[in-house]
């Protein structure tokens, strides 16, 4: 499955050290070509040998042990690279990455790299929590590298915890579904809504609600991730635009509509995650509105229903709407399925703890036509807009032939 597919993988020092041994080999019968570079640190656990035995090439340790005289290595292997793996990711590692330091092998051919980098972080459960570590990751979210994320159970320390390193067979069914999934949206328009939007009531007053935008920037990252032309129309967010995306910023709920409409036409997919604006102030003030004794009341009136506008308008794109719940999850998607004219309606508890606006995880049920219906279970948004782009792209095909 994984024929013609080139793979580096940077191994730090932890005692998960033995996981990647085992990786290179599931990797390798997979039909991969792997390349192993090694820290020194990890070399206290393994020796280089056993990496070169189970993937057949040799192994890297020193920035200046050139084994080719024609090329530079650590330029080499990043440039030789499809897909950059690092297994065990360590603190140091991960902190290093996140600081642009290159101090040695693993470093500086990340530095160099341009293939897309995955870290499977394994440390104590308290390392990984440590202020410090969750910083570096965020930054290197923020720059693009993806992480897969790590188990919780028996730790060697002996804490039981988030820190375990992902078992390199869920590794390498991720490796694959990469692969697989490269190219399925190649050709086709996918426009994604996210966030939340803002109704001014006055220069310094708005209506809002607690959208983070995550969901929806996550499923703009696996649209690209998988060749689609993506345009990402956000609402106010503080989160990077994902590599490959295009996004256009907009703030109220009418501004939405618009940027929506002007991308309708061309798009194979409309993915509507944003949280908009039921409501807005009949009137903005021109001014501050002064505080006053008593009470004070805001004439609203409705925004126009963007999904359901949609659903009236569209004539072959797939119309995907969230619904964001916090009772009747199930009877509620299914009438908004039916009302907005909607092909998918994602929906989610809300209420549910780390399923909420603001958490990194989500759990959803997905609802279509013809009574389809499925469950997916508690996982990283990254991980669950893959899924899901998936799962969508495999019932449409299914619905083609």
């Amino acid at each position: 499955m994984l024929e013609n597919r080139k793979i580096l993988l940077c191994v730090s020092g932890g005692i998960a050290v033995y996981k990647a041994v085992a990786l290179v080999s599931k990797l390798s019968q997979a039909g991969a070509s792997v390349k192993v570079i090694m820290t020194e640190s990890a070399q206290q656990f393994v020796q280089p040998l056993t990496f070169q035995v189970m993937s057949r090439n040799d192994v890297y340790t020193d920035t200046f042990d050139e084994k080719d005289s024609s090329v530079i290595a650590h330029i080499d292997l990043a440039d030789w690279a499809d897909l950059i793996i690092v297994a065990p990711g360590t603190a140091n590692v991960i902190g290093k990455l996140a600081n642009g330091i290159g101090d040695d092998m693993v470093t500086t051919t990340l530095l160099a790299a341009t293939a897309p980098i995955w870290i499977a972080p394994a440390m104590n459960v308290h390392m990984y929590d440590h202020p410090a570590v969750k910083r570096n990751i965020q930054q290197l979210h923020e720059d693009g590298i993806r992480f897969i994320e790590p188990s919780e159970g028996f730790l060697a320390c002996g804490y039981v915890g988030k820190g375990r390193l992902e078992e390199p067979e869920k590794i390498t069914e991720l490796v694959k579904n990469y692969f697989t999934r490269e190219h399925k949206l190649n050709g086709k328009k996918v426009v994604v809504t996210a966030g939340p939007t803002r109704e001014r009531i006055d220069p310094v007053r708005f209506l809002t609600n607690f959208s983070s935008g995550k969901m929806g920037y996550a499923m703009a990252e696996a649209a690209a991730e998988m060749g689609a032309e993506t345009i990402l129309i956000s609402g106010p967010v503080s989160l990077p635009v994902p590599s490959g995306v295009t996004r256009i910023q907009v703030e109220s709920a009418e501004d939405m509509l618009k940027a929506v409409e002007a991308h309708f036409d061309t798009a194979n997919y409309v993915v509507k995650t944003a949280a908009v604006a039921d409501y807005r102030p009949q009137t903005i003030a021109n001014q501050k509105v002064k505080k006053q004794e008593g009470g004070s009341t805001i004439e609203l009136e409705r925004t126009v229903d963007i999904l359901k506008h949609l659903g009236q308008q569209k004539k072959n794109q797939v119309l995907i709407g969230f619904a964001a719940e916090t009772n009747d999850v199930c009877k509620y998607a299914k009438e908004k399925l039916i009302r907005k004219n909607a092909d998918y309606i994602i929906a989610n508890d809300v209420s549910e703890a780390q399923a909420g606006f603001e958490s990194d995880t989500n759990r959803v049920t997905v609802f279509g036509k013809n009574n389809f219906e499925q469950a997916f279970d508690m996982m990283p948004k990254q991980q669950l807009a893959r899924q899901l782009f998936e799962m969508i792209t495999d019932k449409e095909e299914s619905y083609d032939s």
